[in-house]
């Protein structure tokens, strides 16, 4: 009973030196009947019992020194071995032994690093504000179709060139969401609290760090590429980006309505799709620099679009806008009035569209463009009615939203000729 018990709280370790200490029994009892091969086998089963529950109750005693009481234990049972076998079995028990007891530590150590790790992945991924990355990505790739002018510009060549583009424009990315974040941390404290830096996850020197070197490596990915438009456009958006956050003399555009969405409408429409076009068409390509039908379409559409962006955003920011002094257009205005202007954009982007697709001289373009921007406007009409001004989470939900049907829109640009 008392081994039982024993056993029961040693778990894997008490094993090991048990069947450990069986191998010794079995070799020594082999070595004692060869030792009394004269005497009676029943003489010899009382004697090897004894040892037996001599051993068990030495166990017992392990609790409270492991490491000592093998030794003991070896005392015990080293009839019949020479000092040099007993220590060397000592020393394969005491090694198992050892392994045994430090398998968990090392376990647990490799499960809170798994854990650190994600965690970190984690807050990077809301520090770069995936529902901009994702439209971000999606930009490059529409507008680097629009420079395929035939079947056989889809090469090697174009998905190479498409690839590193993809690189460079999310680096550019993490540097947009990064610095405005760390330009706000006191306002997001209140509209949003639950981003790294506002709530404390995440050091400020550690966002310096993944900014600044985000925006090095778009500089250094330009210059290898030895791209100029590349470069300039990637220039231009990091100082638009300064011009927006940075509270400095003539700076922080965000304050006011008018020149955030300009500077928005500069960057997100104008500088990012015509430096990423020049650049396959020039860099990529080896052509000439053009500005054809499509690429007009795409800056008209996309300025219209991040317009609603520029005014949409500042809704559920309302009361941290009144406080810090921003005067948006919902502070202006108020949410509801902002929310339908908004509303009413989109729609009249959406009917410019199809009757831009309608003048398209390929068929093909024409039931692409006007289907789908039909679509799109009566799912914005539908969706806006179940959106409830007075919650923020509601208004937020519609925000992300909106993100998606700009995702949507760069999937039906390259098929607008």
């Amino acid at each position: 009973m008392a081994s039982m018990l024993c056993a029961s709280i040693y778990g894997v370790s008490s094993i090991k030196t048990e069947g450990a200490i069986i191998y010794i029994l079995g070799e020594s009892y082999l070595r004692s009947k060869q030792y009394g091969k004269n005497h009676y086998a029943s003489s010899y089963v009382p004697t090897l019992w004894h040892k037996t529950g001599k051993i068990q109750k030495e166990r017992c005693v392990m609790m409270s020194s492991p490491h000592h009481n093998l030794e003991h234990v070896y005392k015990v049972n080293n009839g019949g071995f020479t000092c040099q076998e007993t220590q060397r079995r000592y020393d394969i028990v005491k090694a198992t032994s050892k392994h045994s007891f430090e398998y968990g530590p090392q376990f647990q150590d490799t499960k809170s690093i798994s854990e650190a790790v994600k965690n970190e992945f984690d807050i990077f991924y809301r520090f770069i504000r995936p529902y901009t990355a994702i439209p971000a990505a999606m930009a490059v790739t529409s507008v680097s179709l629009l420079a395929i002018q035939k079947l056989s510009d889809l090469s090697p060549i174009f998905f190479i060139g498409w690839f590193k583009l993809l690189v460079a424009s999310f680096f550019m990315n993490v540097f947009h969401c990064g610095f405005n974040q760390m330009c706000d941390i006191e306002i997001d404290k209140i509209n949003k609290p639950h981003l790294p830096l506002a709530s404390g996850e995440w050091s400020y020197t550690k966002s310096v760090i993944v900014v600044a070197s985000s925006l090095f490596l778009c500089f250094f990915l330009a210059w290898i590429e030895g791209s100029w438009p590349l470069f300039w456009g990637f220039l231009a958006a990091a100082t638009l980006t300064a011009v927006y956050s940075v509270d400095l003399p003539l700076m922080r555009w965000k304050k006011s309505a008018l020149l955030a969405a300009t500077n928005i409408i500069s960057n997100a429409a104008l500088v990012g799709p015509l430096g990423y076009y020049f650049h396959m068409q020039t860099r990529v390509f080896n052509r000439p620099a053009t500005f054809p039908r499509p690429l007009i379409f795409c800056v008209a559409i996309l300025s219209l679009y991040f317009l609603v962006v520029s005014l949409f955003k500042d809704i559920p920011d309302t009361e941290g806008d009144k406080e810090y002094g921003v005067q948006s257009l919902s502070v202006i205005l108020g949410r509801k009035r902002v929310f339908w202007i908004c509303i009413s954009l989109l729609q009249m982007a959406y009917g410019g569209t199809i009757l831009a697709g309608a003048a398209s001289p390929f068929l093909w373009s024409k039931l692409a463009t006007g289907l789908g921007h039909g679509i799109l406007a009566l799912t914005v009409w539908y969706r806006s009615k179940s959106v409830d001004l007075k919650s923020n989470d509601s208004i937020q939900s519609f925000y992300k939203f909106i993100w998606k049907l700009i995702s949507v829109e760069l999937f039906l640009i390259p098929l607008f000729r």
